[in-house]
């Protein structure tokens, strides 16, 4: 479904109009799209193709963002469509991310599912948040703000899964209504991103420090742990540093690398790296560090950053809480940071 987009800016030349909604900018002529693939200039505006069209929907539980610090144990309507700014030689959902919808082997444009259809659906099932998730969310962002603009009003949940390339004023029309974030930094090179992503870095520590500094949006950041991509000392140092002076109550998951789309060159991450990788997290100064993609219930679970008590222990996806009141440690009293209700 084709949808005029907010963000665009008409230019003097050609009708070419300037996207606006990521750090790319695209510069677009009639009939041009932009790099998501699912943004095209027709007759000098700018048009989102696949408005209210996902392809992927499914219920998960919100542990599976991953966001651990965010109502644990509660469920949320996973929604993604067509197209990425993004293209991660690693994708694990390029089926659908890297799918354009001018590609002409594409059949399935997805079912039509408006906003006011997925509050529906939450509402009749119980369900507490929508997550936007899958492909970057970015993409297709109209879509997600008419839904978040719905669900704030019934009192659902709004999520972002993404790779925190958007621009500021896409930022700034999510705060009123987002509720949670999980950014991937999938590097602390920007030779790195330019080289397996198509895009920069620093931008995405840009929108990272913000959101956790000046926006009430609770964040999360996820590091996928890569051999010899990602996965040095340094780099890892690097990152963890970085996120503990951005705010060190951040969770930082470490997540394990499996071969798949582009990348198969390379084995899966040893679960000493992710060890690793937390140990070094927890020596920079971040309290909540968390391993991913392996089962490894000790590494999963939060513990109270003041005293260590167990306060919610993990099992994969199964959650369970120990404490009698939400955020409060019951053996010394500590804060912690989260959104728990």
């Amino acid at each position: 479904m084709y949808h005029e987009t907010m963000f665009a800016r008409a230019l003097r030349n050609y009708q070419a109009v300037q996207c606006r909604v990521c750090e790319h900018y695209c510069t677009l002529k009639p009939g041009e799209w932009g790099k998501c693939g699912v943004r095209v200039n027709r007759d000098g505006k700018l048009y989102l193709t696949v408005y209210a069209q996902p392809v992927a929907v499914h219920v998960d539980p919100v542990e599976k963002k991953p966001l651990f610090h965010f109502l644990p144990g509660s469920r949320a309507l996973s929604i993604g469509t067509f197209g990425c700014n993004m293209q991660c030689r690693w994708c694990q959902n390029w089926d659908i991310s890297q799918v354009r919808q001018k590609d002409p082997q594409r059949e399935y444009a997805g079912d039509y599912l408006p906003p006011e259809q997925l509050v529906a659906i939450c509402q009749r099932e119980g369900i507490e948040s929508i997550a936007y998730t899958y492909n970057e969310p970015t993409v297709f962002f109209e879509y997600t703000l008419e839904t978040a603009k719905l669900a704030r009003e019934a009192g659902i949940k709004n999520i972002y899964v993404s790779n925190g390339f958007m621009t500021r004023e896409v930022i700034d029309a999510l705060v009123p209504y987002l509720d949670g974030i999980n950014v991937d930094l999938k590097a602390f090179r920007d030779e790195t991103y330019r080289r397996y992503t198509g895009a920069r870095l620093e931008p995405v520590k840009r929108n990272i420090a913000y959101i956790a500094r000046e926006t009430p949006i609770w964040i999360e950041v996820t590091t996928l742990i890569i051999p010899d991509l990602n996965d040095s000392d340094e780099e890892l140092r690097a990152i963890a540093t970085w996120l503990a002076s951005v705010r060190p109550t951040i969770p930082w998951h470490v997540t394990a690398f499996y071969p798949t789309y582009k990348m198969t060159d390379r084995p899966p991450t040893p679960p000493s790296a992710l060890d690793r990788a937390y140990e070094i997290g927890k020596a920079a100064g971040l309290q909540f560090v968390y391993e991913g993609n392996i089962y490894k219930p000790e590494r999963e679970s939060t513990y109270c950053p003041q005293c260590g008590a167990l306060l919610i222990e993990r099992h994969g996806y199964r959650t369970r809480t120990l404490w009698r009141e939400p955020g409060r440690c019951p053996h010394c009293g500590a804060e912690i940071a989260g959104r728990w209700q």
